[in-house]
């Protein structure tokens, strides 16, 4: 007889989700948000007025430090995504033949534009 009609003890308990893989099961975290700002680092004052200004306009919070240094680097990238980020393109769904038609005549589509 074949082995896979009769008991042959405990199964193992399954692994939980988040055990394999990291997925994470609670969204993710936001850059830019109280609890995440965003970590940007300039090379002079008026550069860092003038991030200041950018992140305030877009509604977002950062942590910015001067770095006067010879030879700094200076790092936004974490804003420049968030700000050149595309939005979704809707469009509007053309008409089927049976529908009346938009220019207003009263007729179906079929019959006045189409």
């Amino acid at each position: 007889m074949s082995d896979k009609f009769f008991y042959k003890g405990r199964q193992d308990a399954r692994q939980h989700h988040t055990a394999h893989g990291g997925f994470k099961t609670k969204a993710s975290q936001k850059s830019g948000s109280k609890k995440y700002p965003l970590t940007l680092v300039v090379t002079s004052e008026a550069r860092k007025q003038e991030i200041e200004a950018q992140v305030a306009e877009a509604g977002l919070y950062a942590t910015i430090t001067v770095d006067t240094r010879e030879g700094a680097v200076e790092s936004i990238a974490e804003l420049t995504v968030i700000l050149n980020k595309v939005s979704t393109i809707t469009t509007t769904k053309a008409p089927s033949r049976n529908d009346p038609c938009s220019c207003g005549s009263g007729l179906k589509f079929k019959k006045c534009c189409g």
